[in-house]
């Protein structure tokens, strides 16, 4: 039986419980953030804490997590996860309160899964999804608990015989992987969308840019298109539990062998 930390508690899975009117469940009013564990060492925790923070304030909401890198830590260990890779989950839910209200419910949650984690893929596939990307949403930038609409593109593209779907914004520029931010490489030069497209602050997003500049490598964030996406060398999407991946095929256009993302690939876990 697994364990998780509730609130301040250590639990079996077995007894873990929300209000039946947690606004978390309910309706999807949440965050969480998914950090890779490797050999029991949460990796990349403050930028997890940072994001969660910052999704916190736009919310108006107050969490407190003490020493988040100890209790994951710990978490690891109680579900004998010490070695190999794993995922730990930490998600705030709302609580129960007014539909109208936003503030946190005083049975509001905060809590911590830990699962194993398989090895990154070696490449992957993806479609264009048919559903666009609201920039101008208020959850753009957060990662919302709502995560219906990731699910239900991710699922269209996996029928359609693909491992992940690409969202374009309202405006029709590229924005972001259903579970995943975008890059591509043209001329030895990476463009990556600004994060006006609505895309997530990806953690390893930020990891292969500071990668790219400390090794000299030019980095655009800028609008990109799909022709953008169809005149570039390489493409490789980036989240934190895989770190960079290439795509071998977007639709029907296939891609060389991405050996600058292989270099990212190799590189993004020295020295955290």
């Amino acid at each position: 039986m697994s364990q998780l930390w509730c609130n301040g508690h250590w639990l079996d899975s077995a007894n873990f419980s929300a209000a039946p009117l947690d606004r978390g469940g309910i309706l999807g009013l949440g965050l969480f953030e998914t950090m890779l564990a490797v050999d029991g060492v949460p990796l990349f925790v403050p930028r997890h804490h940072a994001r969660l923070d910052a999704s916190c304030k736009k919310l108006g909401w107050q969490v407190e997590i003490p020493d988040l890198q100890k209790t994951a830590a710990k978490l690891l260990v109680k579900n004998q996860l010490g070695t190999g890779r794993a995922r730990v989950r930490l998600t705030v839910t709302a609580g129960s309160g007014m539909l109208r209200d936003l503030k946190l419910g005083p049975d509001h949650l905060v809590w911590m899964t830990a699962l194993p984690a398989g090895d990154a893929p070696s490449s992957l596939t993806a479609n264009v999804s048919p559903w666009p990307r609201n920039e101008h949403s208020p959850l753009a930038g957060m990662k919302c608990a709502s995560y219906a609409e990731n699910l239900i593109a991710l699922d269209h593209a996996r029928r359609q015989g693909f491992d992940e779907t690409i969202f374009l914004n309202t405006a029709g520029h590229l924005c972001e992987a259903s579970t995943a931010n975008i890059f591509l490489v043209k001329n030895n030069t990476l463009q990556t969308p600004s994060l006006a497209s609505g895309c997530l602050p990806g953690v390893a997003r930020q990891r292969v840019l500071e990668l790219a500049a400390g090794q000299g490598i030019a980095c655009e964030e800028r609008q990109l298109g799909l022709a953008d996406l169809q005149a570039a060398d390489e493409v490789f999407l980036t989240s934190a539990i895989h770190g960079p991946v290439a795509v071998s095929r977007v639709a029907d256009q296939y891609f060389p062998d991405a050996g600058l993302s292989r270099s990212f690939q190799n590189l993004w876990l020295v020295g955290v």
